[in-house]
Formats: structure tokens, C-alpha cells, sequence
């Protein structure tokens, strides 16, 4: 089986059990990852976050990531405000109801990796994480 192959079809697998979650949350396993990484970023301390940070950070383009903005405050996850620094810009921000939603999100991730590789044991499932890092380094780099 090409490697495309084999790749694509854990992606599906994996994104179809995130979806199971998410979809309990009234939210797209998509919907769910930008809301943690706005929730992340500001755990971290980003003093604004905008919109091309999102887009960098999800590799996706300014109108897809306008419609699901769009959507995740007409849910009330998120609140666009204009950006103190930069009147072009609107900071993101999570409300009370999604803040501190990465760490939830780390947690169901954590679940569908163990239960996609239960029959890995923990060294092997560390490489194939190590490995993905290094893949995702060179996918960074071009």
C-alpha cells in the first residue's frame, strides 16, 4: 500500500473519532482545533492573536478561516474585537465558555492516539510521535 495511502486513511480515522467528540460539543473536529489554538495561544500568553496567526498556524486560507471565525462567535466560543494595536486587525479572544479549552482538547486527542495505537507499545508509539515531529519540521520548512 503507498504511504499517501496508508496516511490518508489514519487521518480519516483519526479525524472521524475526533469528529464523534467534537460533534457532542455541537462543533467540526475543524471548528474544535481552531478554538484550541486560540486557546493555547493565549495560555501562552500572546498579548493579541489575529487572524493570520491562525491561518499560519492551520495552513488554511483567509476566507476559510473568516467563515469558521464567523461561525465560532455566532456560537459564542470566541469574541472578535478590534485589535488595540493595529485598527486593521480584530483580536480573538475565547470567552468564559471555551477558555481553557486546549487542555480538553489535548486530553480527547491523547484518548484517539491511544486507542488508534493500542496494540503499540509505549516506545513505539514515542517514535512514531518523534517521527511525525521531524516530518512536520520538513513540511515547516519549505
Amino acid at each position: 500500500m503507498p504511504f499517501g495511502l496508508k496516511i490518508a486513511i489514519i487521518n480519516r480515522a483519526f479525524r472521524k473519532k475526533l469528529d464523534e467528540k467534537a460533534a457532542a460539543m455541537g462543533l467540526t473536529s475543524v471548528q474544535l482545533r481552531v478554538l484550541g489554538s486560540i486557546s493555547r495561544l493565549e495560555a501562552a500568553g500572546a498579548a493579541e492573536i489575529h487572524q493570520n496567526d491562525l491561518e499560519r498556524l492551520e495552513h488554511v486560507t483567509h476566507p476559510a478561516m473568516t467563515k469558521m471565525l464567523q461561525r465560532l462567535e455566532s456560537k459564542g466560543l470566541i469574541s472578535c474585537t478590534p485589535s488595540a494595536q493595529d485598527r486593521r486587525y480584530k483580536k480573538i479572544t475565547c470567552t468564559d465558555q471555551s477558555a481553557g479549552i486546549h487542555k480538553m482538547i489535548l486530553e480527547q486527542d491523547a484518548e484517539v492516539f491511544a486507542e488508534l495505537c493500542r496494540d503499540l507499545t509505549d516506545s513505539e508509539k514515542a517514535a512514531f510521535n518523534a517521527l511525525a515531529d521531524r516530518i512536520l519540521q520538513n513540511i515547516d520548512a519549505e
